[in-house]
């Protein structure tokens, strides 16, 4: 009898659980990028390190504004000699009283500054082209509080506090923090490293002359690019006649040429007359068994001297949707990354018919509306169908369709797209 999704994912999620242990690396911050911090992580420094202006404008010390519409200002402005200017990058003297200093955005605030005011409210309302006889005076608005357009030190993050907590997928915002914290490398998980071997006779490598009978293989470029996309190590990624020997004579030379933690196969693991997987691994613990499920029926799971190892439908939906169901969940399970794919639930907008006994998985174009439009067919050669939806639609065993209106489960594959009108097209 076929397992259920759920009772194959259970097991794949059991195999793959050494993964969850691999250990940590250190890397630099450009080879970080949807890597897994491996330890929290705590400022070495605040941010920002120094008081410093929010805006272009004058630092001033807000007592200085106490007696407003005194000292020869008309009322509601405070005269003040200006003193030398400040740029970004410099560390200014200390500020007097009765001084204004030009200050630029991020420059460090002087020493008995405790405010800005902004050039635009100031008269005039552009810097003076000199600073240095102490000449120059500007009216400022009174009423100045303290503080105003300060970034005072640690306002972002204190020194000592965490940064970041173990576990955090690295994007661009978390590296830019580091960045700004001054760290140039950065402890992560260590990813697996996974052996990807596609089989079959039928199939030739893109870009070679295509004889009669014969198909151009997809499988190593969607498994791959799906794989690294979840975050893995694809060591070597072969394509393999459908001959016993070889194919284990290839996998023996690249388990012993470097580490595997986990072996992905596609194909060869039917009942036909020539499942090269199949009849390579009889004498290994492995199980080829068959899953209620449309597309990926056939699956494969088990032992390959003593390395984890999965084995994947030859058709190439078929093993993009094993993928997905089955490995993609359990690497976001045990080491982190890749996220789940958002799940959202969508309406219908046709009928779509489906085995009772089965759970099918049907690609799909979900749109911002809530509605999800079925691609192709149930089939699993639908390679075009593939390329164009951005969803997996779930229904589950059990039923035999669902009405169009009714709501099902998706699987997220890409961001919603806009739904257009035969209006919007014209």
């Amino acid at each position: 009898m076929p397992a259920t999704v759920a009772e194959h994912q259970r097991r794949v999620l059991e195999l793959l659980r050494p993964l969850a242990t691999l250990g940590a690396e250190t890397v630099p911050l450009a080879e970080a990028v949807h890597r897994v911090l491996a330890e929290d992580l705590p400022a070495p420094i605040s941010l920002p390190s120094f008081d410093n202006s929010q805006m272009d404008g004058y630092a001033v010390r807000s007592s200085d504004f106490a007696d407003a519409g005194h000292g020869g200002g008309s009322v509601g402005t405070v005269r003040l000699q200006v003193g030398a200017a400040i740029p970004a990058g410099v560390a200014p003297a200390p500020l007097g009283p009765g001084y204004a200093a030009p200050i630029m955005t991020g420059a460090m605030l002087p020493q008995g500054a405790d405010a800005v005011v902004p050039i635009e409210q100031a008269s005039p309302d552009t810097f003076f082209p000199d600073y240095e006889d102490g000449s120059r005076v500007v009216a400022l608005p009174a009423g100045t509080p303290p503080d105003q357009f300060v970034r005072r030190t640690g306002s972002d993050i204190a020194a000592g506090a965490t940064a970041l907590r173990a576990g955090t997928v690295l994007q661009a915002p978390q590296l830019g923090l580091l960045a700004a914290l001054g760290m140039a490398k950065v402890k992560v998980r260590k990813r697996p490293t996974i052996l990807l071997l596609a089989t079959g006779d039928e199939v030739v490598q893109p870009g070679e002359p295509l004889p009669p009978g014969r198909i151009y293989d997809a499988n190593t470029t969607l498994l791959r690019t799906s794989l690294e996309d979840a975050g893995v190590l694809v060591r070597n990624c072969r394509l393999l006649a459908d001959e016993v020997g070889p194919f284990l004579d290839q996998l023996r030379r690249d388990l012993h040429e470097g580490h595997v933690d986990l072996i992905v196969t596609a194909g060869g693991i039917s009942k036909g007359a020539y499942e090269v997987v199949r009849q390579a691994l009889a004498d290994q613990p492995v199980e080829f068994t068959s899953v209620a499920m449309q597309p990926g029926g056939p699956q494969a799971i088990g032992l390959v001297d003593s390395v984890p190892f999965l084995g994947f439908p030859g058709n190439p939906v078929s093993g993009l949707v094993s993928f997905e169901m089955f490995l993609r969940p359990a690497l976001a399970a045990l080491t982190g990354y890749p996220p789940p794919r958002p799940e959202l639930t969508a309406r219908l907008t046709e009928t779509a018919a489906s085995p009772r006994g089965k759970y099918q998985v049907r690609r799909g174009v979900y749109s911002d509306d809530g509605s999800v439009r079925l691609v192709g067919g149930a089939g699993s050669h639908l390679v075009h169908a593939l390329a164009e939806a951005n969803a997996l639609v779930h229904i589950p065993d059990g039923t035999a369709g669902i009405e169009a209106g009714e709501k099902v489960r998706i699987w997220l594959l890409d961001r919603p797209q806009q739904r257009m009108t035969e209006e919007g097209n014209s």
